[in-house]
């Protein structure tokens, strides 16, 4: 069995009727078509309704994860010389308000994310509904010259979310999206809005992070730097090596951290 799998857990096939009988009777259907993802993720099972809703079922265990993955989250904030500054959700119920509200919020402030529909618990399952983008790309799997091209506007998208007081907070390949020609951030996590600094350059080390194998570090930077200031570049080289712990991310952080350096020197490039 994969990792992700075993870790996710399975929720009994009883218990995922009820929610799809629920939603179903929620909104007036009678009946509906629901397939059922076989997504990367460890804190929820995925599927689509109609293709019309993406729905994230989390269980009590997938909650626990959560809770785990956020300890060891604070543990390396810690060793990257800050504070923790993660949100931390113990129910499945806590889970899902949480995403749609950030969902909610990222859409009120200009930011391209999936419609959120609704959030609620039955039967000790947090249950998430969103728009489902039918057509879409991550920066994954497009080309190394789609996210070249598109790089700078990835931090002008982070911008407008740190000039409100937001962070993403789980920025990686598959949390960015193209669908219909526009970027979307999507699976935004919760951190502490008093640690704005902190969280504004933990996200410009993961979206770094994100862009230097597929672009190099120089050119990484120079999207960064047409954004970001000299202080803000400086501030991400100490989280480099905690986002280089973390499975889904692989780059060079050394080139990344000289780069950086250069770029503040030099007040940009």
């Amino acid at each position: 069995m994969d990792l992700r799998q075993l870790v996710r857990g399975t929720v009994e096939w009883d218990r995922i009727e009820r929610v799809i009988h629920t939603l179903a009777d929620r909104h007036g259907r009678e009946t509906v078509r629901v397939e059922f993802l076989e997504a990367d993720n460890w804190l929820s099972t995925p599927c689509v309704i109609d293709d019309e809703w993406f729905v994230k079922i989390v269980s009590r265990q997938n909650a626990l994860v959560h809770a785990l993955l956020t300890t060891g989250r604070n543990f390396g904030a810690v060793s990257a010389g800050t504070g923790g500054f993660f949100d931390r959700f113990d129910t499945p119920r806590e889970m899902v308000e949480h995403e749609y509200e950030a969902t909610q919020r990222m859409r009120e402030i200009g930011i391209n994310a999936p419609q959120p529909i609704e959030a609620f618990e039955i039967n000790g399952l947090g249950v998430l509904v969103l728009e489902y983008l039918p057509e879409f790309e991550s920066f994954g799997t497009v080309s190394d010259d789609v996210v070249a091209e598109r790089a700078g506007e990835l931090f002008d998208m982070l911008a407008t979310l740190h000039d409100h007081g937001l962070a993403h907070g789980d920025l990686r390949a598959e949390n960015i999206l193209i669908s219909d020609g526009e970027l979307y951030f999507i699976d935004a996590t919760s951190v502490h809005a008093d640690r704005v600094p902190e969280t504004t350059a933990y996200d410009l080390a993961c979206a770094l992070a994100v862009l230097e194998p597929r672009i190099g570090a120089r050119r990484a930077v120079e999207a960064a730097a047409g954004v970001y200031g000299p202080s803000e570049l400086l501030a991400a080289r100490r989280f480099l090596d905690f986002v280089r712990l973390r499975p889904d991310h692989e780059f060079d952080s050394t080139q990344l951290r000289s780069e950086l350096e250069k770029a503040a020197e030099l007040g940009g490039y």
